[in-house]
């Protein structure tokens, strides 16, 4: 029984539905004598129309109460993408104003990139020096509470209306991940940068180091100008850190691996149906540097931009590609906004690498959430290799095998290993910033020396350390100090790279932070197959 208290807003809606949909459909046959009768998609296009129509009609009219009827036009929108690609997507007038904001750089709130699987708020990347990185959240956690209630189910929209807020203000998270009980963490909202070089900094007397975390419209530019810093400083060698750079600008991508190439090639090319979507990209030998070896850290965070410079960086022979098997993203996307501020992101074309390869995972439109969740299973590696034979093989300019059609294979891998038990990762991600305020006090009342002598003989000793548990108990009694005294080693290095980061600034914080992480250190034992390459 249809209710007698029918809204202003729905009777309109009941006019005016009708009506828009007539002037869509008298609009369609002009364009119908382009195409044949077999293979006309317009023909398919008014069919469906109607059905819409007479849908939308019937569900306004009948349904037991009123309809947010932009609401459910934006799940059908979703749904007409949902059936393309994982890529392809609707993006609603409100997201897309959110997306704007953050491009602004005006953005505040916990800094994630994430999706919703399996009904929770998934990180797919923590946003670089954001809060939830400095917390320690890593790709794949899930959200299971928010501030004590469940984001079981949480919608999108209710996503940036609990994690959003002004600098300063707290949330607390209860994470999940894979192969740990659950655990609490307390973020502080911040502002989230929006950097493309995050960190530019010597290792040692002959090491570089560039971490680039996203491919923006300055990326090009921002590499080059840390290249000829770290040139200037003596460097020999470098390691170009991808990992968790989950891409961007096609364009800038290939700029950034021309930076290395010193042969007229190809970098990239693009394939679609159209032909304005065909692009290849050749390199430039003025603008190119090949006077040092050169190593690529990648891991399964690493997609589409990244995973052109890898591939062309390995496809050319020009360095060495080391970490995880990439994320698996070779589909080029185009934005394009529509009349009340919303707009799609549709796959134009796929990108190959110069030997050939389409780097793109399989996906199943069906089942999306296998897309994602299986970058995180552990035993990854091992069913990539298995599956090595079933993958098209390609070759590089020498004639070393690579393989196409799931992301880009190392040509060394090293998995990340870093464990820490549950309070240390309390300490790392307190909100009270232990580490920073005990580095800012021992700083103010330390005498330093330089940085090149505190890199290479300055060391956090047993009593620093004994007098930083003493200041964490004092902030916070219930973190087990014993407990953290297990990754020693661990908390050392992390206080020495706060101290640098207080003291010179985040490219020698990162300096000193980097000698914890097994990825980069284990990286630099093989220059000596990346130097291979020059010869």
């Amino acid at each position: 029984m249809v209710s007698k208290h029918t809204s202003k807003k729905t009777k309109l809606i009941n006019g005016a539905l009708p009506v828009v949909f007539a002037v869509l459909m008298l609009m369609i046959p002009l364009s119908q004598t382009l195409y044949s009768t077999q293979t006309n998609p317009y023909a398919v296009i008014e069919k469906k129309f109607k059905v819409m129509n007479q849908i939308l009609y019937y569900v306004n009219q009948l349904y037991y109460e009123d309809v947010d009827m932009e609401a459910l036009m934006d799940g059908a929108f979703k749904g007409i993408m949902e059936e393309l690609d994982p890529h392809s997507i609707f993006i609603s007038a409100k997201d897309q104003e959110n997306i704007d904001e953050l491009f602004r750089g005006e953005f505040q709130g916990i800094g994630i990139e994430f999706d919703i699987l399996n009904n929770y708020i998934t990180v797919i990347s923590p946003v670089v020096g954001g809060p939830s990185e400095k917390a320690g959240l890593l790709a794949g956690d899930w959200i299971i509470n928010i501030d004590g209630k469940s984001a079981k189910g949480v919608d999108r929209e209710d996503v940036y209306k609990k994690l959003r807020g002004k600098k300063g203000t707290k949330v607390d998270l209860t994470i999940g991940r894979y192969g740990l009980e659950p655990f609490d963490v307390t973020i502080i909202r911040d502002d989230i940068p929006l950097l493309s070089v995050r960190a530019t900094s010597m290792l040692d007397e002959k090491t570089g180091y560039i971490w680039l975390t996203r491919f923006s419209t300055k990326s090009g530019p921002e590499v080059k100008k840390s290249l000829e810093s770290l040139l200037s400083q003596g460097m020999e060698r470098m390691v170009l850190d991808l990992r968790n750079n989950s891409g961007g600008i096609l364009e800038q991508a290939a700029e950034v691996a021309n930076i290395f190439i010193t042969k007229k090639d190809t970098l990239v090319y693009t394939k679609g149906k159209n032909k304005q979507s065909n692009q290849a990209f050749i390199s430039s030998p003025s603008k190119g540097n090949d006077r040092f070896p050169l190593i690529v850290l990648i891991n399964r965070g690493s997609a589409s931009a990244s995973e052109i410079v890898a591939g062309a960086v390995q496809d050319l022979d020009r360095g060495l590609v080391v970490g995880e098997t990439s994320f698996g993203k070779g589909l080029v996307q185009r934005q394009a906004g529509l009349s009340d501020g919303s707009a799609i992101r549709v796959t134009i074309a796929q990108y190959y690498t110069p030997s050939g390869r389409l780097i793109q995972r399989p996906f199943d439109t069906e089942n999306q959430n296998e897309y994602y969740s299986e970058l995180y299973e552990d035993d990854r590696e091992a069913k990539i290799d298995s599956l090595k034979k079933l993958r098209p093989p390609f070759k590089t300019r020498a004639g070393r095998t690579v393989y196409g059609g799931g992301g880009v294979t190392p040509d060394i891998y090293i998995p990340y290993n870093l464990k820490l038990n549950a309070s240390s990762r309390k300490i790392m991600s307190h909100p009270n910033r232990l580490m920073f305020n005990w580095s800012t006090n021992y700083v103010s009342s330390n005498k330093l020396p330089s940085f090149e002598k505190f890199q290479t003989t300055f060391t956090i000793s047993d009593n620093d350390l004994k007098t930083f548990f003493k200041y964490v108990k004092d902030q916070d009694s219930e973190i087990d100090n014993e407990e953290a005294l297990k990754d020693a080693d661990y908390l050392k290095t992390m206080l020495k790279s706060e101290i640098a980061g207080v003291k010179w600034g985040i490219n020698q914080l990162w300096s000193i932070r980097v000698n914890a992480d097994n990825q980069v250190m284990q990286s630099m034992e093989h220059f000596e197959k990346a130097k291979s390459f020059l010869n």
